[in-house]
């Protein structure tokens, strides 16, 4: 149906992107020709459209977003990098960062809160009951500790996504 090219993920982003642009620039076209308001005592102002046209590029642009997306996804799920000692499939790494960048905001949220916090200490009046305190129950030394050996996985992650994106070409039948 179409040609096959060699492309690495970067690229095939950037032209899923800019495929994307070309699709919302005739669904604007569309929107504001596909029907038009005449008096019934004046000759109407008829805008050019051609629905067949339209209707044939928008479905050719999906069906190109849908083979380069297709192409990205299989490439993902069957090629490995090293991170570490770990070999992951793209899409491993995907999920991976996704999960480790949520530990990364609580062990945040952890490592900045101090060991004894007063709770409400704007709702103390004199006469009213003792304050309350919020303790850390845990050893802050090691949230710290976690909290930069996830950092540096998400880092090397990234690091070996960014390398293999710019740089592992796969084929797309275009």
């Amino acid at each position: 149906m179409g040609e096959t090219m060699k492309m690495t993920s970067a690229y095939a982003n950037k032209l899923i992107k800019k495929l994307n642009e070309d699709k919302e620039f005739w669904l604007s076209k569309e929107r504001e020709s596909c029907w038009y308001v005449a008096s019934v005592d004046e000759k109407p102002v008829i805008p050019e459209y051609d629905y067949e046209e339209v209707a044939r590029t928008i479905a050719e642009l999906d069906r190109k977003v849908l083979k380069l997306k297709h192409a990205i996804n299989k490439a993902n799920t069957t090629n490995h990098l090293m991170v570490g000692e770990k070999s992951y499939s793209i899409d491993e790494i995907l999920v991976r960062m996704s999960q480790l960048t949520n530990r990364r905001m609580m062990l945040d949220q952890m490592r900045k809160h101090p060991e004894k916090a007063r709770c409400n200490a704007g709702a103390y009046h004199a006469g009213a009951a003792a304050p309350e305190y919020k303790y850390n129950n845990y050893d802050l030394k090691l949230v710290a500790k976690d909290y930069e050996l996830v950092d540096e996985e998400i880092n090397n992650m990234q690091l070996a996504l960014d390398h293999y994106n710019q740089t592992f070409e796969f084929e797309v039948e275009l």
